[in-house]
């Protein structure tokens, strides 16, 4: 399966809950792999742990320059064996492969006057998809040439019978909700329009992409346990106004497919969040086990047409 990880904004937590999500699928036995398209800040080996490729590879075989003819093959890191953080080092037993396709360190965003090679994306698609149980191709965020190929890709005859599904992130906040609804129902422009502009069926597109919430303030958490009574009940206001404004722009509980709460490890460092860490006091179980749910619910096609 191909999930495509969206955005319309930067910092809405879609690249670290997809590494997250990635890293508890392999962990529940899945080979999996992570495709950074995130071609202008291909930042996924630091969440990762990979000292070398924290801003893209250097060894000039990212998936800008693969894209670009200019390397015959795009780069595969094991990141269960070249990580730097000890607790992720090392495949353990029962787990699925974990793969980084990573980007170019100076790559950018494709422009009209440099597209990447369709062709190579295509066959770069049909590859891992044989290859993986999932692969989760990360975007840049916005409106930009990455989302235009990956929807050109998949509208291909060659890819028309493989699965794939989309994933629309935001926080939980009046200006990402909004922004959100207008990456995917924008007219012209939005993901839908898009997705039909380039031969896609509208309602197959639309039965396959769902939103994800990240950075969720529970209220009934013993993490706000020292909010202010005037301060929870303005929260607690904020919070219905929210969901009024999602529904109204057709990014509620309908089409909602998980949400991730805030957690201030990774409010402080982008990364990978383990077992250790939970035992350790240093991240909270509730996010751990929202990774897990999602790693889950992506590839159930129960839990998605139930929703």
């Amino acid at each position: 399966m191909l999930v495509f990880a969206a955005s319309d904004k930067g910092g809405t937590g879609r690249s670290v809950t997809s590494s997250n999500l990635l890293y508890r699928s392999a962990l529940q036995g899945n080979d999996v792999c992570y495709v950074d398209f995130d071609f202008g800040s291909p930042t996924a080996g630091a969440i990762f742990g990979i000292e070398g490729a924290e801003n893209g590879t250097m060894s000039g075989r990212g998936t800008h320059r693969f894209l670009r003819a200019e390397a015959s093959q795009a780069e595969r890191i094991d990141v269960w064996s070249e990580t730097d953080r000890p607790t992720v080092r090392q495949r353990p037993a029962g787990a699925g492969r974990l793969v980084l396709l990573p980007g170019d360190k100076g790559g950018a965003d494709f422009t009209r006057n440099a597209q990447p090679n369709l062709r190579r994306c295509i066959d770069l698609f049909l590859t891992l998809n044989a290859e993986f149980s999932l692969c989760i191709v990360d975007l840049s965020a916005g409106r930009n040439l990455a989302v235009e190929l990956a929807l050109r890709a998949t509208a291909a005859p060659e890819l028309r019978g493989v699965q794939s599904r989309w994933l629309v992130f935001h926080r939980w906040t009046r200006q990402h909700v909004i922004a959100a609804g207008g990456l995917v129902y924008g007219r012209s422009t939005g993901l839908i329009d898009l997705a039909e502009k380039y031969h896609h069926d509208v309602d197959d597109f639309t039965d396959r992409l769902r939103f994800v919430r990240t950075a969720i303030i529970d209220l009934t958490s013993p993490s706000q346990r020292g909010l202010t009574a005037p301060q929870s009940i303005w929260l607690g206001k904020c919070d219905d106004k929210l969901r009024e404004l999602a529904d109204k722009h057709r990014v509620g509980k309908d089409l909602l497919l998980g949400t991730v709460p805030l957690d201030p490890m990774l409010q402080w460092q982008e990364q990978l969040i383990t077992d250790d860490d939970i035992a350790q006091g240093i991240a909270n179980r509730e996010t751990r086990d929202a990774f897990d749910s999602l790693a889950k619910r992506i590839t159930d096609d129960t839990a998605w047409e139930t929703l």
